[in-house]
């Protein structure tokens, strides 16, 4: 015996079963290793389907009975993004399958956001410009999205969506169901920009203006940020160098 949850405000369930339908007929995918997303086009609106991956036989046990799903949470954190003013794809809907013993399937759908590149161009792209102007606008965009108590589990730099709107950046952020609600500490809120750009000089600058902003002082705001930082790369390439060693030894 199954059943579905599904969740809308704009959306019957009906028109959410179309949805789904041009999202399975779609081709036109965005990159992600463990889930599906894919761009639609419904009653000339682009919409951003994301289908998460089955879980295992424990996890939807506990996103049937403990805990929100990831569908879930993507569509009730967009909300409360929205509802603070902090940039983010409208929410759509969510839909899971559940059977007596767990969650099953859950999509989530989404506006689609136009923009122009991802923090990620900060990084890789030599041709982009004013990237200290972006990198100022970008604390500063951080800054408010920790006075609203928002702590981004994936802060990623695929995760954040930059538009330029003539001398100013909009960011809006994507992938949005690990996040954390709560009055933030300022070493954590420091901490949460370890996952964004592995350059020092990045760092100067969005520590430089997170400092100002917050009124604190700006050495030592800059050297916690970077500290953070280069744990978590320390962290990252040791994982990347153990899992290319038993691979070896495995043979693949």
């Amino acid at each position: 015996m199954s059943r579905e949850k599904f969740v809308s405000t704009t959306l019957s369930r009906k028109r959410f079963q179309e949805i789904l339908h041009l999202f399975h007929e779609s081709t036109e995918k965005l990159g992600d290793d463990r889930n599906k997303i894919k761009i639609v086009t419904y009653d000339n609106q682009k919409l951003v389907v994301k289908s998460f991956k089955t879980p295992n036989f424990i996890n939807a046990i506990v996103y049937r009975f403990f805990r929100k799903s990831k569908a879930a949470r993507s569509y009730y954190n967009a909300q409360y993004l929205k509802k603070n003013h902090i940039g983010t794809p409208a929410a759509v809907a969510f839909l899971e399958s559940l059977s007596f013993i767990g969650l099953d399937k859950s999509y989530y759908v989404s506006a689609y956001a136009a923009h122009d590149f991802t923090f990620r161009a900060l990084i890789g792209d030599d041709s982009l410009e004013n990237k200290e102007d972006i990198l100022i606008q970008f604390a500063s965009f951080m800054y408010k999205m920790h006075e609203a108590g928002v702590y981004f589990l994936d802060n990623s730099p695929g995760n954040t969506l930059i538009s330029k709107k003539g001398n100013k950046y909009e960011f809006s952020l994507v992938d949005l169901n690990r996040m954390k609600f709560y009055d933030i500490p300022y070493g954590e809120r420091l901490k949460n920009f370890e996952r964004l750009a592995p350059y020092k000089w990045m760092y100067d600058i969005m520590g430089k203006e997170y400092a100002s902003l917050s009124g604190r002082d700006e050495k030592e705001t800059i050297d916690v940020m970077w500290r953070y930082t280069h744990k978590f790369q320390e962290a990252f390439y040791r994982k990347k160098r153990f899992k290319k060693r038993w691979k070896k030894i495995l043979g693949k």
